[in-house]
């Protein structure tokens, strides 16, 4: 095993190359360094708060012990803490392992960074509009101070592990130059084998797919990213690959790391309109963009749906441009973002829909 201590571990992931896995895809090693900058604590996100995520859960009961040990070279020392939805068997695999744990409310923003270390403070598990990064500390918007928290995903702590033992020669032998690495995907929805497999940015989505049971000719429309993904046509799914590069020119990232194979007896539209009313619902109640933003887009994709003339599409776009950049984090944005990839994909079968014509 190589032994890595302070900012040697940082050089060492740089050199590797490792990302956060949780969807922001942030360099680690330059959060480690602003970590021991400001004698940060540590909490490891291990909540899956994507909807149909199961990598953290994966992580906790595959390989918990590798885990725990990258935590601590992540933490240096300093307090480590790892949270897991109320109730969840990730939590219970935690907390039968012995490590401090923080229980978070199963909404989607309570496993943001700021609403982690909100919820750690004693506060409400919420996000929280930092002055500067978390991860520095400082004061909230409200003038209050944060105390300095580097927040990781499970699976970024465990290649953190990897790193250390397998050095970063290895860790790039996988993935692309621009995303180098391996990474876990979840596969999940209308797929014969769903579950969670360990790959590499770069690999075709039709091979990804294909490994959850699809045929490589299949009629599903396929969601990249979860919320604050894209959605693909079949024919765009059966060409894409699970890259950054690979996705934008269909509106999709990789994200969190989850794909979805959607109903194909289902209309697209809808399929992306019932997530646009959840998200809705998952609001923190604390901003605009979430607050009002969410539920008046999920209305005016039903008005689209129902009556797609001229005012309703402009209705939807202009309500689409509103709610980006705006709020204590970028749930709005994330969601505003599916929306306009499912139009691109399918917005030519509005009028169809529409009149009561749609072929699903």
């Amino acid at each position: 095993m190589t032994v890595v201590t302070n900012l040697a571990l940082a050089d060492l992931l740089d050199e590797a190359g490792l990302t956060g896995r949780g969807g922001g895809a942030f360099p680690t090693g330059a959060k480690l360094r602003a970590a021991r900058a400001s004698h940060a604590e540590l909490i490891v996100n291990a909540c899956d708060g994507e909807p149909g995520s199961l990598k953290d859960a994966w992580v906790v009961r595959e390989h918990l012990a590798e885990l725990v040990h990258g935590a601590g070279l992540l933490a240096g020392g300093a307090p480590v803490r790892f949270a897991a939805h109320q109730g969840s068997a990730t939590l219970a695999g935690l907390q039968a392992g012995g490590v401090p744990t923080l229980e978070v409310p199963a909404r989607y923003v309570s496993s943001q960074e700021s609403a982690l270390v909100s919820l750690a403070a004693g506060g409400l598990a919420r996000p929280m509009t930092a002055r500067v990064p978390i991860v520095l500390g400082g004061r909230d918007g409200a003038g209050r101070p944060v105390t300095p928290t580097l927040v990781v995903n499970a699976e970024t702590a465990w290649r953190v592990t990897q790193v250390s033992e397998r050095g970063p020669a290895w860790f790039r032998s996988h993935g692309t130059p621009d995303e180098p690495g391996p990474r876990l995907v979840t596969l999940t929805g209308h797929l014969p084998r769903p579950g969670v497999l360990d790959t590499a940015a770069g690999i075709a989505l039709a091979d990804l797919l294909a490994a959850g049971g699809l045929e490589r000719d299949h009629d599903r429309p396929v969601l990249v990213g979860g919320l604050a993904g894209g959605l693909l046509a079949p024919g765009e799914a059966q060409q894409a690959r699970w890259s950054t590069a690979g996705l934008a020119p269909f509106g999709a990232r990789i994200g969190a790391g989850t794909i979805e194979a959607l109903d194909p007896r289902t209309c697209p539209l809808e399929q992306v309109a019932a997530r646009v009313h959840h998200a809705a619902g998952e609001s923190a109640g604390q901003c605009g963009p979430c607050m009002f933003g969410l539920p008046a887009l999920a209305r005016d994709i039903d008005a689209v749906l129902t009556h797609p003339g001229p005012s309703q599409l402009e209705a939807l776009h202009d309500r689409l441009g509103l709610l980006p950049g705006r709020g204590a984090c970028r749930f709005p944005d994330g969601v505003a973002a599916l929306v306009r990839s499912a139009l691109r994909a399918y917005g030519g079968h509005l009028v169809a829909h529409g009149a009561g014509r749609c072929r699903w």
